[in-house]
């Protein structure tokens, strides 16, 4: 990549035959919170709500002509891009997709592309799903287009660093980037580390999928044994190999991690006060904020949003998540006495800021007890302490399950 400053930039003057530029916004909520001068570059307002448009639009602008056919495996972002460029272009693409992927993903990319797509439904796990995409793509010496692991794919992402520089007009102080296979970080980091040398880069990862860290701690490419496919736009078990070689380097304390309870708290946040819709991934960025408040006060930040591609169907499951990590909502098993007046005691308890929110019997554990799966809210965390210390007090057993995640999946 000696002249990869030259290939962003023509990857960049690529991408204007096809959408603008993607604005670089400041947002004076963030820049008050944090006492900095924070920057969003607003990827999530693509024409696919998403980056990944600019990858796929660099690796096949290389090769059309020479192929006719392009392949990919994806349930996501990297499909929709696939699609639109395909359609650009007016090449036949062949998107392969789990059967467990929401209609709204497959009507999405089946918009984008039109006739110049074929979606094919194979696999209930992405790993068969991708295997059957390199069989077929091989079978039919078609063009298989990686999300990541490609050298055309990051020269593509390194156009939002180029786009930013630009736009801002200055060198940042610091760049936060979220990682999940690589292919934007590595993209970005190339390019500045060839044009802003004193700009220092912050990556955030989703806890259950930390490939990029944990690979940094290793030494060497590490699969992880799980992925927690909350945040499906980061949650990559294994970052790729040509991503690695290029962020090798990074020292692993400027790869933080994300709670993925945390992170809907930031998507709620930024829908309720700044009306932008982030998809998990794509709010990895502004979630870390917090943890870094001390190193960027005073400073520049650019966060890269990365995504928008939020299903609203997602949405109570992502306030439900919010609320119990603020601690604004707790389950708990409560042992009740299975006499006339003990409900009323129980209901006399809560205070004014209160609501049950579930109220399950789950079964008569003993002839003078029953248990009951109760779900309460309030307006404040420190309300629970003065709940449990009544409940105490007035000899009410119970068990808080909120973060027994075993017990969650099951009753929750």
């Amino acid at each position: 990549m000696d002249n990869f400053i030259d290939k962003a930039r023509a990857a960049t003057a690529a991408m204007r035959d096809l959408f603008e530029v993607t604005p670089l916004q400041r947002n004076d909520h963030l820049s008050a919170r944090y006492g900095a001068d924070i920057w969003l570059k607003r990827e999530d307002l693509s024409p696919v709500r998403s980056y990944k448009i600019r990858g796929a639009l660099n690796a096949m602008r290389k090769v059309v002509g020479k192929h006719d056919t392009f392949v990919c495996a994806s349930a996501g972002n990297h499909a929709q891009g696939v699609a639109f460029v395909c359609r650009h272009f007016d090449v036949k693409g062949v998107i392969f997709m789990p059967v467990t992927t929401p209609q709204q993903k497959i009507d999405k990319t089946r918009v984008f592309g039109g006739d110049n797509i074929e979606i094919r439904m194979v696999g209930d796990y992405f790993d068969d799903t991708l295997a059957s995409a390199k069989e077929y793509c091989a079978s039919v010496s078609a063009h298989f287009l990686s999300p990541f692991d490609d050298c055309d794919v990051i020269e593509g992402q390194a156009s939002v660093a180029v786009e930013m520089l630009a736009q801002l007009g200055k060198l940042p102080d610091f760049m936060v980037l979220p990682v999940g296979g690589g292919g934007l970080s590595s993209g970005v980091v190339s390019y500045l580390k060839r044009t802003a040398q004193d700009t220092e880069i912050r990556f955030v990862e989703p806890e259950g999928g930390a490939s990029l860290k944990t690979a940094l701690n290793a030494g060497e490419l590490v699969t992880l044994n799980s992925v927690d496919s909350f945040v499906d736009g980061a949650a990559v078990a294994r970052i790729g190999d040509k991503n690695f070689e290029i962020l090798a380097d990074v020292n692993p304390d400027h790869v933080h991690t994300c709670h993925e309870d945390r992170i809907c708290t930031t998507i709620i946040e930024m829908l309720n006060i700044e009306g932008i819709v982030l998809e998990p991934a794509g709010a990895l960025s502004v979630d870390i904020l917090p943890e870094i408040a001390h190193q960027i006060k005073g400073k520049t930040v650019v966060c890269v949003t990365s995504g928008g591609n939020f299903d609203f169907e997602r949405l109570p499951e992502v306030k439900e998540r919010a609320q119990r990590y603020l601690g604004l909502k707790k389950y708990f098993i409560l042992r009740l006495p299975q006499r006339p007046g003990a409900l009323k005691d129980f209901l006399n308890i809560l205070g004014p800021d209160e609501d049950i929110a579930r109220f399950e019997y789950l079964k008569k554990s003993a002839r003078n007890f029953g248990s009951v799966l109760i779900g309460i809210e309030t307006k404040d965390a420190k309300n629970f302490d003065v709940l449990f210390e009544k409940l105490d007090k007035l000899g009410f057993g119970y068990t808080d399950i909120t973060n027994d995640e075993a017990v969650a999946q099951f009753i929750i």
